[in-house]
């Protein structure tokens, strides 16, 4: 394995890779160049991106003074089964934020189509945002939380800062399936998934 050193947008990222000759450097267009081109407002983008449902997680973290951070984000998704990749997303505004780019090891939990108060706690400002919601911890050293449809702990892989976002990718180290409903965002709402028709299930 070979560490890959990328420079974006100023900031300088680690990936660790089979090796790095293996990979081409990634071409960005001028921020400025492709905002121009922009015909639509930031408002109509939303509302565009919201007709994509989601599910909906909660990344959490362990803090140096020996705390949790963490918070609710819709845009996980996979990125590969070899070697196992996931990516999710934080703005770059986040107070938040320097706690995940210095964390080796974080978790991603699931939520349940019962947990929407759980995502809106770990949406909104709030003095401890674990306190009272029930949590094991793993190999990560951070919280899986109770009752989630799905469980994932990874260890970095890269990080690139793009745009008013930085895209974290981790690797999976371990991972878990829970059973029922998951949690899903639509139209700016939280909603539910239907459940699986029969005979629907893949073979």
């Amino acid at each position: 394995m070979g560490l890959l050193f990328t420079a974006m947008a100023g900031t300088v990222t680690i990936g660790h890779f089979p090796t790095a000759a293996a990979f081409r450097p990634l071409a960005l267009p001028k921020l400025a160049a492709a905002r121009s081109a922009h015909l639509f407002t930031d408002r109509h983008f939303r509302d565009a991106l919201a007709q994509f449902a989601t599910g909906v997680t909660v990344i959490c973290a362990r803090v140096p003074d020996g705390g949790y951070t963490g918070f609710t984000a819709n845009s996980f998704n996979s990125v590969s089964l070899d070697p196992p990749l996931v990516l999710w997303s934080l703005k770059r505004s986040a107070t938040n934020l320097p706690a995940f780019e210095n964390a080796e090891r974080y978790t991603i939990n699931v939520l349940a189509h019962g947990q929407v108060e759980l995502a809106r706690r770990f949406s909104r400002p709030h003095v401890d945002r674990f306190a009272g919601v029930p949590f094991r911890m793993g190999s990560a050293g951070a919280p899986l939380i109770e009752g989630c449809v799905a469980w994932f702990e990874c260890s970095h892989y890269a990080r690139y800062s793009l745009g008013d976002h930085v895209l974290f990718i981790g690797e999976v180290e371990t991972c878990e399936r829970g059973s029922g409903a998951a949690l899903l965002f639509h139209q700016h709402r939280y909603g539910i998934t239907p459940p699986p028709e029969r005979g629907s299930e893949p073979k």
